[in-house]
């Protein structure tokens, strides 16, 4: 063979080798891209719709039959009830901030209201992307800063005539569902029933359905007014849960996750009572939810996202609190948690005050602890007449309210009867405080066991209601306005 027909030879050769090696290569390509595409339409859609402001015990499904939540209950009847789910703090931005990102508040840096998680926070617009899932919020946000909430998509209320309070953006939930090409994990948060509420003209107190907790305001005027309102308000959002499911029956398959809660409870608001923190919690899965069902063990916010992260196919990572609570989405009633805790922040609020609490609760009994309350409040004075007027001020705000609180649930599930000095109950007490302090310090608590270290806390800078100055809903006195400074505080410096 000559020399240049054997290059031609092997030229030939190397071109043939190539051409069949790249043809090689892309059959790999392809059957590599078809394997993730099957293992996309596997993983569900998750929708999760989230009210604001609405206790547990106003829905049909929970047991008022005066309130007509029918597509809350609709979703009862086709999935599962949770009993005994709850938030750690019964305010906006804290209560979200658990949801977004499986921490609870003191760890995640948010246990304020109007304030913001730190910075390294991994929240669930990163966990999720990286299974594979676009993720969406629909309507208020309420959670910063923007680098740790990273939303591919994000759509505001949308004005509504008639009505007290913005709608959720339903055109384009509908567009989205009906041209969705990947898994998504999209967040529908309502404005509902939050006040200010429907006007009400001449209310019925007799179409209300009152409680140990709000019994004594049934003869007020007012009370029944808002309350009337409030109903109102919660029927409004009904209505657009019965948008948003007429939506996904239309455009979206049976493995679909819808969920329902609500952010806290109103007439708890700001306490850490199961009036604030239980909320209701509703989830429907055709393709994986026996219908019509009930769960009775105790769930979190911070359990939600390693739930979806369990759905998705992922592996919650161990700097998250929560657990997957996805066996008892498929009918395996295991315990989840043995506790749930509770955190309450009355500072940077309009009704700001020097009144720290934490909460301990398993399925019977739960624990309370008060920190600056009337009888310890001489211990929490530091000898700065300012900042004491604060401390003081916090403790008689709250006067009726003790340091310790144990509370039987099985046969006080409104907590109107403080057992903790009962001596029956002291080794029960004891445990309960044990295991809450031992969480705390795992939180990295401003707060510990001792008494005597009572935390002012404020947003650096200008931002946030500052404890010496006026508010819409309080007045300081002219002596002791703008007097605290910088020293006096604890600055929460990423808020």
């Amino acid at each position: 063979m000559h020399k240049k027909s054997s290059v031609l030879f092997f030229v030939l050769l190397g071109v043939s080798f190539l051409f069949s090696a790249c043809s090689s290569n892309k059959n790999k390509n392809e059957i590599s891209i078809a394997s993730k595409v099957d293992s996309n339409i596997e993983k569900p859609n998750i929708i999760f719709y989230l009210a604001d402001d609405q206790d547990v015990y106003d829905y049909g499904c929970y047991g008022n039959e005066k309130v007509n939540t029918s597509a809350v209950d609709r979703l009862a009847k086709e999935g599962i009830l949770f009993t005994n789910a709850f938030t750690a703090q019964a305010i906006c931005a804290p209560s979200r901030s658990q949801l977004f990102t499986g921490k609870y508040p003191l760890k995640n840096g948010c246990f304020a209201n109007h304030t913001a998680t730190r910075p390294n926070i991994e929240s669930v617009t990163s966990r999720m992307k990286s299974l594979g899932y676009e993720v969406v919020l629909a309507g208020k946000s309420h959670v910063k800063p923007a680098s740790v909430y990273q939303w591919d998509i994000e759509w505001q209320p949308v004005p509504k005539e008639n009505v007290p309070r913005d709608y959720i953006p339903l055109d384009s939930i509908a567009h989205y569902f009906k041209t969705a090409e990947k898994p998504f994990c999209m967040f529908i948060t309502s404005k509902y029933p939050h006040g200010k509420y429907f006007d009400v003209e001449n209310p019925k107190t007799e179409n209300l359905k009152f409680y140990p907790f709000n019994e004594n305001k049934k003869h007020s005027e007012s009370y029944v007014k808002s309350r009337a309102g409030y109903y109102r308000s919660i029927e409004e959002d009904n209505t657009q849960i019965e948008a948003v499911l007429k939506y996904v029956d239309a455009y979206l398959d049976e493995n679909t996750l819808f969920v329902y809660s609500a952010d806290h409870g109103v007439s708890g608001k700001f306490t850490v009572k199961d009036i604030g923190l239980k909320v209701p919690f509703v989830a429907r899965w055709p393709k994986v939810i026996k219908a019509n069902t009930t769960s009775n063990q105790l769930i979190h916010y911070t359990d939600v996202l390693p739930t979806f992260m369990d759905i998705a196919g992922g592996k919650p990572t161990e700097d998250i609190d929560g657990k997957s609570f996805l066996p008892l989405l498929k009918g395996d009633e295991v315990q989840i948690n043995e506790y749930v805790y509770g955190v309450r922040t009355n500072q940077n609020i309009l009704n700001s005050e020097v009144f720290p609490s934490r909460m301990i609760r398993n399925q019977r009994y739960k624990y309370i602890r008060n920190y600056n309350s009337l009888e310890v409040v001489e211990q929490n004075l530091t000898g700065k007449p300012n900042v004491d007027y604060f401390i003081k001020r916090g403790a008689k705000a709250f006067k009726n309210e003790p340091f310790e609180e144990l509370y039987d649930l099985q046969n006080d599930p409104f907590e109107q009867n403080n057992l903790a000095q009962n001596p029956e109950l002291k080794s029960i007490k004891e445990k309960l405080i044990t295991d809450l302090l031992s969480w705390m310090k795992s939180q990295d608590d401003i707060l510990d066991e001792s008494i005597g270290n009572m935390p002012i806390i404020t947003p650096k800078g200008k931002r946030g209601f500052k404890l010496d100055q006026d508010t819409p809903r309080r007045n300081i006195p002219d002596s002791i306005k703008n007097t605290l400074n910088r020293d006096d505080y604890i600055i929460i410096e990423h808020w």
